[in-house]
């Protein structure tokens, strides 16, 4: 027999059968997968030669497997060009039903791969520039000391970005998500405080109250696409209070926010933790101490699903702790995360 199996009867030739086919399930399951696999990165990286790269297959497999992926299903998951690799909208849907069932599947391995205990593979997480900057990379050896054999991407971005269009695994931002197809955690609190440049100080006057900020002038901000604001918070017997003041500068980034600051160009409202630099060596003055600002809350967003891959779960658990009880300039805690529902 071809097979190699050692047949006697009918019904060891019926097992023998049955074994073929269980086998040929199987090994479509396992083709399946791959295909998920192959599917997610191209649409991760919008390209198939850097997905061939990323899962250290031959260009011609990720194509093939891609096109019977897409024949099997009897929709267009991506729009190809010479130069460019777009998802359909078919493709979304189909994304981020693959990224569920994938960390299901590695969820599930995890718990009984007790001689890999430690999570692998590569994390691309998004976070605000000054959040990067001071807090979160200055803590990252103690992350890898942990473990080491996870790989991270840390892009710094204040703008709101598409997890799926930008190639991330998780973001961190100062508002909670209004995408459904997002889930949020709260982090934690950040103190905020009103700061300017002694120069500044020197020529407008120190304001002790916001109702001596008639004269001033506030650093303005904007957001990619959205209108520039240049108005300061405070709290007032628990309601946030706002006062618009003119501008002569605005600016998007937290770092030129910072920057114009500094130059003289006005007040601004930001983060105690990223502004600690700044403020210790005087670059910066704090003003308007008994009426602070709301706190800044910060939310790390992922996709939704039940399972997360073991490297993701990891980085979120270990940010949660950060946050926790991260040393803010005047020694005083944040106020710790709790998950949002």
């Amino acid at each position: 027999m071809k097979c190699g199996c050692y047949v006697r009867k009918d019904k060891s030739v019926k097992t023998c059968n049955t074994v073929h086919k269980s086998q040929t399930i199987s090994g479509e399951v396992m083709d399946q997968i791959l295909a998920m696999k192959i599917f997610i990165r191209i649409a991760e990286l919008e390209s198939f030669s850097r997905a061939a790269e990323d899962l250290n297959l031959p260009r011609a497999t990720v194509s093939t497997t891609l096109k019977r992926l897409e024949q099997k299903l009897g929709v267009r998951l991506f729009l190809r060009t010479t130069r460019q690799v777009k998802i359909t909208d078919e493709g979304k849907i189909y994304y981020q039903r693959c990224l569920q069932l994938i960390s299901a599947l590695e969820e599930s391995d995890a718990l009984f791969a007790h001689h890999k205990n430690q999570p692998t593979g590569i994390v691309r997480i998004d976070m605000p520039h000054s959040l990067a900057r001071v807090m979160v990379i200055p803590a990252l050896p103690a992350f890898y000391q942990r473990y080491p054999q996870i790989t991270l991407s840390v892009s710094a971005n204040d703008n709101a970005i598409n997890l799926l269009d930008q190639g991330v695994d998780c973001v961190v931002r100062a508002w909670p998500s209004e995408d459904d197809n997002l889930q949020s955690r709260h982090l934690v609190d950040l103190k905020q405080i009103t700061c300017a440049s002694p120069e500044y100080l020197a020529k407008f006057g120190i304001p002790e109250t916001p109702e001596d900020l008639a004269g001033h002038q506030a650093v303005g901000y904007f957001f990619a696409h959205q209108r520039a604001d240049s108005h300061l918070d405070f709290m007032t017997d628990g309601k946030v209070e706002k006062r618009q003041l003119p501008s002569k500068l605005t600016v998007s980034g937290a770092d030129a926010y910072v920057a114009a600051a500094k130059a003289g160009f006005g007040l601004i409202q930001a983060s105690e933790l990223a502004m600690a630099q700044e403020l210790e060596k005087g670059e910066l003055v704090e003003v308007l101490h008994q009426h602070l600002p709301p706190p800044m809350p910060l939310y790390i967003m992922y996709p939704p699903g039940r399972f997360l891959a073991p490297r993701i779960r990891v980085l979120l658990d270990w940010l949660i702790t950060l946050f926790s009880s991260p040393v803010q300039p005047d020694n005083q805690k944040a106020i710790p995360g709790k998950i949002v529902d």
